[in-house]
């Protein structure tokens, strides 16, 4: 079961840098603290993508899930309520993106979660700190690496796979179940990812840009054969200074960039003011962390948010989307009933 807990430029480098410690309540990162036995597991989540991988996942196994982070929330910046704390002190697993994306919300659970919970952050327990990529929303000197690695499919089935196997150890009796659905859903996530690989085929290598408002695409970028142009959202999300956007502009022209990418939830009239002056088309809808339709509508899913931004991009760049619009998108395992409106 589902709910939502109701809350009162630069091209990209390769570079390490420390992490934090795990808490003290969990037994290394994504490792079983303890078995839970005679009910349900108790699951808190954070942004949107990963709650829906949660869920489908978890689908029949009468197991709860809770995702903290509204969606259409800037989840670098979200700071959970005070009410979010008695959810996270009964939660048996809390599953994170980690690589430094959701640092208060990780202090509330440290502060909060009992001795016997799981604290997981799954991009961290997928990504040596070799292979964190930094840009211009995320710089090194800042500290924070990029940390959107399920926009890459390849990625966001690993992440499914660390839930499966904890899912597995902390509740046995339904290890079956989550074994099913995890096939389903990897399936699915394998057709996504051969689809856009016939869809990128289509976009010259030459087009192949990406200028978006924020830089969520570095890990998909470097999958796929992309270029990340830029990104308007700097670290420390304030708009971009005169100078920025100057040199923005003449990276367009220069590169000949055919379309910028702004986002549907965070309007960007830098962006627009780019298409202007350049003659880049300016697209507005790409989401990072809002899942397409309303809950138990078939697009609800981490995959119908991936397939509506491939689609977005691969036909902005004049591409031919048809592999990825054929795509079944609906959440597995989930009964549409079990989302809430």
């Amino acid at each position: 079961m589902i709910r939502r807990l109701s809350l009162v430029l630069g091209l990209f480098v390769v570079a390490a840098c420390g992490s934090d410690d795990a808490p003290a309540s969990t037994t290394g990162n994504c490792s079983v603290a303890a078995e839970v036995q005679g009910r349900a597991l108790r699951i808190v989540t954070t942004v949107a993508p990963i709650t829906s991988l949660v869920a489908q996942i978890t689908g029949g196994s009468g197991a709860q899930v809770v995702g903290l982070v509204p969606e259409g929330t800037n989840s670098h910046t979200f700071e959970p309520p005070p009410s979010a704390a008695a959810v996270l002190e009964s939660a048996d697993v809390v599953f994170m993106n980690g690589l430094v994306l959701e640092e208060p919300t990780k202090d509330l659970a440290a502060a909060n979660v009992g001795a016997t919970t799981t604290l997981c952050e799954l991009g961290t327990a997928i990504l040596p700190e070799s292979e964190w990529l930094y840009d211009f929303s995320f710089p090194k000197e800042g500290g924070k690496p990029n940390p959107h690695l399920w926009t890459n499919p390849p990625m966001a089935k690993s992440y499914a796979q660390i839930v499966r196997d904890l899912l597995s150890e902390a509740d046995p009796a339904n290890a079956a179940t989550y074994a099913a659905n995890f096939d389903t859903l990897a399936s699915k996530i394998d057709a996504l990812d051969e689809a856009m690989v016939a869809a990128t085929a289509t976009v010259p290598s030459e087009r192949r840009l990406l200028l978006t408002y924020h830089d969520a695409y570095a890990y998909f970028a470097k999958h796929y054969g992309w270029t990340v142009v830029g990104a308007i959202q700097p670290s420390s999300f304030d708009e971009p200074s005169p100078k920025e956007i100057a040199e923005l502009i003449g990276q367009v022209r220069e590169k000949q960039v055919p379309a910028v990418f702004g986002s549907e939830v965070f309007p960007s009239a830098v962006l627009e003011q780019i298409g202007k002056e350049t003659g880049a088309r300016y697209i507005d809808v790409l989401r990072d962390d809002d899942l397409p339709g309303a809950p138990g509508e078939p697009e609800h899913s981490w995959q119908g948010l991936m397939r509506f931004n491939f689609v977005t991009m691969i036909e902005a760049l004049g591409g031919d989307a048809s592999a990825l619009k054929s795509l079944d998108t609906r959440p597995s395992g989930v009964d549409d009933a079990e989302y809430p409106q």
